[in-house]
């Protein structure tokens, strides 16, 4: 996997950062983030450097509850979410890629959940994403 390049502390990731490493990759981003706002204004943004993974590290959280992940890589970013075992009938039944959906299934069981990890490269990522923090948010 492709690591975080987010790795000074002193320097906290502002949007010209960001757009200056992810490139092209920024219109996905913002669509993301439009997306986030518009549909979920309850949702706080938070950017933290984590001494244990050396890196910044982006985490939108709802009340109490983490919804995602996102590192920034080389040339784009990935975006992590960690779902429960109760999850899988929805991730089964949604419109999601079959792609994702094995990722679900094949992802080790943790103290969080399973970890659904994708890489923002397209139009249909972003889709992706947005069913994510859909069921991620029915979850209870």
């Amino acid at each position: 996997m492709e690591p975080i390049v987010l790795v000074d502390k002193s320097i906290f990731p502002d949007d010209e950062l960001i757009f200056s490493i992810i490139g092209e990759k920024q219109i996905l981003w913002k669509q993301i983030m439009q997306y986030l706002h518009d549909q979920y204004p309850d949702i706080t943004e938070v950017w933290n450097f984590y001494n244990d993974g050396k890196c910044w590290l982006f985490r939108a959280i709802r009340k109490k509850k983490t919804v995602f992940w996102l590192g920034v890589i080389k040339d784009g970013f990935r975006m992590t979410f960690y779902l429960a075992d109760k999850a899988e009938p929805m991730i089964e039944d949604s419109t999601i890629s079959e792609e994702v959906k094995n990722i679900f299934r094949n992802a080790k069981p943790s103290k969080f959940g399973r970890a659904v990890t994708i890489m923002i490269q397209r139009d249909h990522d972003v889709e992706a994403v947005k069913t994510l923090i859909e069921l991620k948010l029915k979850l209870k």
